[in-house]
Parts: C-alpha cells; sequence; structure tokens
C-alpha cells in the first residue's frame, strides 16, 4: 500500500479556484515587469548622482514607489505557487489531508479575518489620499502619492482571493466539494488565459 503523497502541490484544484489563481498569477506575472523599472530606475539614480553630480529626490521616490507596487502585487503569486514562508518542520511529517485540515483552518480563523481588518484599514487610507491628491513632502517629490497608497488594498485583495482559493482546494481534498476538476497532474501550470478545451 502505497503512502499518501504530501506534496502542498497535490491539492486538487476545482473551477472556481483555477480561475482565481490564473487571475492572481497573471497580475503577479505582468507585476514582474516592474522589477525592470525598479532596475532602470535605480540605475539612472546612481548614475544621475554620483557621475553628474545632480541626484534627484523624484527618482529615488520613484524606485520606492515601483518597488513597493511590484512587492505588494506579487504576495498573491506567491501564495498561488505556495512559495511563501512556513515553518515545515512539523508540517513535512503530516499526511496531506492533516495539512490540509490544518491549512482550511489557518485561512478560515486567521488568515482571512486579519486581510479583512487590514483591507478595512487601507481602504479609507487610500480614499482619504486620493480625495485630498496627496503628493510627496518633498518640494521636488513625486505627485500622486495616492496611487501607492492605492495598490496597497489591492495588492492584499489579490492575497485574500489566493488565500481563498488555497481554503477551496483545501475543502476540495477534505470534503470534495466544490467538486475537483481533475488529478493534480492533470491540472496544466496556471497561467493568465485559460486553456482552451479539448
Amino acid at each position: 500500500m502505497s503512502k499518501e503523497p504530501r506534496s502542498p502541490a497535490e491539492l486538487p484544484h476545482n473551477q472556481l479556484s483555477l480561475w482565481l489563481d490564473r487571475l492572481v498569477s497573471g497580475v503577479g506575472r505582468l507585476s514582474a515587469w516592474l522589477w525592470l523599472a525598479v532596475l532602470v530606475v535605480v540605475i539612472t539614480n546612481v548614475f544621475s548622482r554620483f557621475v553628474l553630480s545632480a541626484g534627484s529626490i523624484a527618482l529615488e521616490e520613484l524606485s520606492w514607489h515601483l518597488f513597493g507596487i511590484a512587492t505588494m502585487l506579487s504576495l498573491g503569486y506567491a501564495v498561488v505557487e505556495d512559495d511563501h514562508v512556513r515553518v515545515d518542520v512539523l508540517r513535512e511529517r503530516f499526511s496531506l489531508r492533516t495539512q490540509a485540515r490544518i491549512e482550511l483552518a489557518g485561512i478560515l480563523l486567521l488568515a482571512l479575518p486579519i486581510m479583512a481588518l487590514m483591507i478595512d484599514t487601507l481602504i479609507p487610507y487610500a480614499w482619504k489620499a486620493w480625495v485630498y491628491t496627496e503628493r510627496s513632502q518633498a518640494p521636488s517629490g513625486l505627485p500622486y502619492r495616492f496611487i501607492f497608497k492605492s495598490v496597497l488594498p489591492l495588492g492584499l485583495m489579490l492575497v485574500a482571493l489566493a488565500l481563498f482559493s488555497r481554503g477551496l482546494r483545501c475543502a476540495t481534498l477534505l470534503f470534495n466539494f466544490p467538486r475537483r476538476i481533475g488529478s493534480p497532474e492533470k491540472v496544466k501550470r496556471v497561467s493568465w488565459l485559460p486553456t482552451p478545451e479539448k
């Protein structure tokens, strides 16, 4: 009798979880291009500061903002890919079903309520910046700081969607609801566009 597989990638998908994972993964993949923009801005700022002796507060702030936006938009992707930090000393000893029970409880009782509280706090924070057209306090700093502040709740919403999807996958394994759409081996890696049916 073979042992039950324990890889987290073997959680079965259902139709909703696959769609949510594709959405979050697509945003994460698109946001990866922002890291190139961060690199260009940082190199430009370093060149102007140390070669041309003409540093720019706007460029420095832009690098911070792009870094923050890229990070926030990729957090959900880390959850979808199960690449976030874990303490696996005990978890690896458990069966896949036990892992799913613990993960489902953690998502429902801890992660999603905390995400809801953080989003509820950050939406008024971003809205206030929109209303007052907030800009940098530095005279030559960036305007439109509300754009960055609006990405904070958006990024956490993507994390919440990824966690909800993960919880659905745990429920599919444990209760067969929502119904699985195939064995884990047959479900292709999530992508931005749906895979056409054959």
